[in-house]
């Protein structure tokens, strides 16, 4: 409970930009690795784009070359960049964190969402 805290979210027109931001705890920015999801009305929840604790990055194929997530040490925060929104881009945004171990047990969080919305 609590340990991502999500901010960023609103009202957009398509073609604008939001940034999203999650800030956690030293510990889990450290070792785990951080994403981004999405869920829109009456969809199941898609990944969006993770980040490594080594900077590694991933990307859903419909936000390449528009979305950016990126990770800051010194706030122990990863952001997701959006750019060029379109309305198809219009869900609730959630950050998730995830560590699995060699043994194979799974440590997983969730923020508590931040809504996305892109209309004119």
């Amino acid at each position: 409970q609590g340990q991502l805290v999500e901010s960023g979210g609103g009202l957009v027109q398509p073609g604008g930009s939001l940034r999203l931001s999650c800030a956690t705890s030293r510990t889990i920015f450290g070792i785990y690795t951080m994403g981004w999801y999405r869920q829109a009305p009456g969809k199941q929840r898609e990944l969006v784009a993770a980040i490594s604790s080594g900077g590694s990055t991933d990307y859903s194929d419909s936000v390449k070359g528009r979305f950016t997530i990126s990770r800051d040490t010194a706030k122990n925060t990863v952001y997701l960049q959006m750019n060029s929104l379109k309305p198809e881009d219009t869900a609730d945004y959630f950050c998730n964190a995830i560590l699995t171990t060699s043994g194979g047990r799974k440590f997983e969080y969730w923020g508590q969402g931040t809504q996305v919305t892109v209309s004119s």
